[in-house]
């Protein structure tokens, strides 16, 4: 195996949900198979990553000043849905249950993994509660040790002493898991079935 194609190869498996052999029949299929594909394929990849960044209000993937879902007029600002991955926004998106903004963290608190609150999209989100327009924050966080534990700092950190509802979903989704994956039946009674957040 040529040393350049192990670079590929090697590349490939580094996203996720790619295995060794994944990566290997991608590779062979842009430089063997279909080369014509690889010229394509930078110039999408070099076009998104020019046009494409992290909204500032809400981490949602953006093109403009923010992201579409936070421009639109028809979208309640006092609902936000806190997530930790854009992936869970596109989830709920194509359920169509939900109303209101998002806030996506990038991920959730991990000591373990030195993953701290600097890591995470808390800033933003500590101006928008101080901006005085959120009534409600419906956390939407994995169900997991990670996430309750998100879950609390958010409510005793940024929230505490404030009027803002804190909710949190969870009827539905099994422990351990993820918005990501979810049906749109089960985020929506999800969402329908979410209770206040008491820390």
């Amino acid at each position: 195996m040529s040393s350049a194609f192990a670079k590929v190869q090697k590349l490939f498996k580094q996203l996720p949900g790619l295995g060794y052999r994944s990566a290997e029949r991608i590779a062979l299929h842009l430089l063997v198979e279909k080369p014509e594909l690889k010229g394509e394929l930078i110039a999408v990849l070099q076009e998104a990553a020019a046009k494409i960044k992290r909204c500032p209000v809400t981490g949602n993937l953006s093109e403009g000043d923010v992201c579409d879902i936070y421009a639109d007029p028809k979208r309640s600002k006092e609902l936000v849905c806190v997530v930790e991955h854009v992936s869970d926004v596109w989830a709920m998106e194509r359920s169509g249950v939900f109303r209101g903004t998002y806030h996506v963290l990038h991920g959730k608190l991990s000591p373990i993994h030195g993953v701290g609150p600097e890591q995470l999209n808390f800033a933003a989100l500590e101006q928008r509660l101080a901006s005085g327009e959120v009534a409600e924050l419906i956390l939407a966080l994995g169900n997991d040790i990670e996430g309750e534990a998100t879950c609390h700092y958010i409510q005793e950190t940024l929230v505490a002493g404030s009027a803002i509802r804190v909710s949190r979903i969870g009827f539905g989704l099994p422990s351990g898991g993820g918005l990501t994956y979810a049906d749109s039946a089960t985020l929506r009674s999800a969402l329908e079935g979410r209770r206040d957040f008491n820390g």
